[in-house]
């Protein structure tokens, strides 16, 4: 059984579509969650008829989805960020890709959807990089077999880069299925802040974390404001 765990923060004005776009794997027998970090615009509820469960966990990608894992019903967990879409064979194709007992995770290509006409390229690099490293991005929608993200650890409790984390994790018990088949990811955060800026920003913050940076540093450079009360 798959277990879909959506992370959201204040998606009032996207959930319903992103959770609509699920439909027809619920109706197949997918189990959808979703995971909200403290929303205060009304995510929780707007969520609730279109999905399994609504799960609260502290603000934070990390502890979100695990709290939504915890929930989840299934034996295989895909982590899959509101503004991303799968294909339309996703289930049949998470299938596939773990029928071989030995393969234990895997990820998407992507696609990245905006207007700067450099986003072909940037995802074309993400996804080769992925290939090459067998590290994944949240944005290349990780899926994973439960035993072995229980036996990973789960998402390590850090506020940026826990996707990074749990692939170095992961890739020691096994390397990741890397799918041909794409997700499309939105591109507001390229689009919003310019993508070369974009790029340079998030080589310098990996590059930092591998050489020992801490996290939470990293994620104020990155933007993450803590959110009081």
């Amino acid at each position: 059984m798959l277990s879909i765990i959506v992370p959201a923060l204040d998606e009032a004005a996207t959930i319903e579509a992103a959770l609509g776009r699920l439909a027809a794997l619920r109706r197949n027998g997918c189990d959808v969650i979703v995971a909200d970090g403290g929303s205060r615009d009304g995510t929780p509820g707007i969520a609730a008829p279109h999905c399994d469960r609504v799960v609260t966990a502290p603000r934070g990608r990390a502890s979100q989805m695990n709290a939504g894992a915890a929930a989840a019903r299934g034996d295989i967990l895909l982590f899959l960020h509101a503004d991303t879409r799968l294909p339309g064979d996703a289930e049949a194709t998470i299938a596939a890709a773990l029928a071989d007992p030995a393969a234990l995770w895997g990820r998407f290509d992507v696609t990245i959807e905006g207007r700067h006409p450099a986003l072909p390229l940037v995802a074309a690099m993400m996804n080769l990089r992925s290939r090459l490293t067998g590290i994944a991005t949240g944005d290349q929608a990780i899926f994973v077999r439960r035993r072995a993200f229980d036996a990973a650890g789960r998402f390590p409790d850090i506020p940026l880069m826990e996707d990074i984390a749990l692939s170095a994790r992961l890739r020691r018990m096994a390397r990741p299925v890397c799918l041909r088949q794409r997700v499309t990811t939105s591109g507001r955060r390229w689009d919003k802040n310019g993508a070369l800026r974009t790029i340079l920003l998030m080589w310098r913050l990996r590059l930092a974390y591998a050489l020992g940076a801490d996290p939470a540093a990293l994620a104020r450079r990155y933007g993450y404001v803590p959110r009081d009360g």
